[in-house]
């Protein structure tokens, strides 16, 4: 048993947003521990020997290291804005389309961003794969608010970080697509009030620093 929840996180990384944001949204307090990639925290390789963020230690010592069991974790222990019960289809429904999220989009998403690390795909196809599934989001969102209705829901909060990753790729071409539902609400997500309470910059962790709360209460 430690006194507090303790996690390592990496500001940009699309999987330690969506991880803050379900703690944001749960009202959950931890130790957070920024890190930078290329010098990682023995101790966080210790708790998760995958060594990527992010990684959520529990203060009974459990360890969690996959950014939607943290999420789901952090609401089931609290969710005040109901993310876990859209208010169209259901917590089945929604993961399914995370998991085509995590799966084809994420594969055909890296492809497009780092394509150089891929000589041997076309951009270009992945590209336009990627912007199939993007397609079919915006169809969802023609007649409403969210994904899942008038209501922000556990889909919308762990979606939304992969297609602003998928955004920044090439801003101008993406605002240009024939996407504006979705365009109008990747634009709600990045200016609210929860987005930006979970980008607050906060200094690479070091042995010895003082504690460092989130979520930051002076953040909103």
């Amino acid at each position: 048993m430690t006194d507090q929840h303790l996690l390592y996180s990496f500001r940009r990384c699309p999987y330690a947003m969506r991880a803050r944001l379900g703690l944001k949204s749960a009202g959950i307090k931890v130790e957070l521990r920024e890190i930078v990639l290329r010098n990682k925290p023995a101790h966080m390789i210790e708790l998760s020997p995958k060594a990527t963020v992010p990684v959520l230690r529990l203060n009974t010592g459990e360890v969690i290291d996959e950014s939607l069991d943290v999420v789901i974790w952090a609401l089931k222990q609290n969710d005040p804005s109901n993310l876990l019960s859209p208010e169209n289809h259901s917590l089945e429904e929604m993961l399914k389309l995370i998991a085509e999220n995590d799966g084809p989009f994420k594969h055909h998403l890296d492809r497009t961003k780092y394509s150089v690390r891929y000589p041997e795909d076309n951009k270009e196809d992945h590209k336009q794969q990627a912007s199939e599934f993007l397609l079919k989001l915006n169809n969802r969102l023609s007649n409403q608010s969210f994904l899942f209705g008038n209501q922000c829901s556990l889909a919308d909060i762990t979606i939304a970080p992969f297609v602003r990753q998928f955004a920044n790729i090439d801003r101008t071409w993406f605002d240009q697509e024939p996407w504006p539902h979705l365009l109008r609400w990747l634009t709600e997500f990045i200016e609210s009030e929860l987005f930006h309470s979970i980008m607050v910059k906060y200094a690479p962790w070091q042995e010895g620093d003082k504690i460092t709360w989130f979520p930051d209460l002076n953040s909103g």
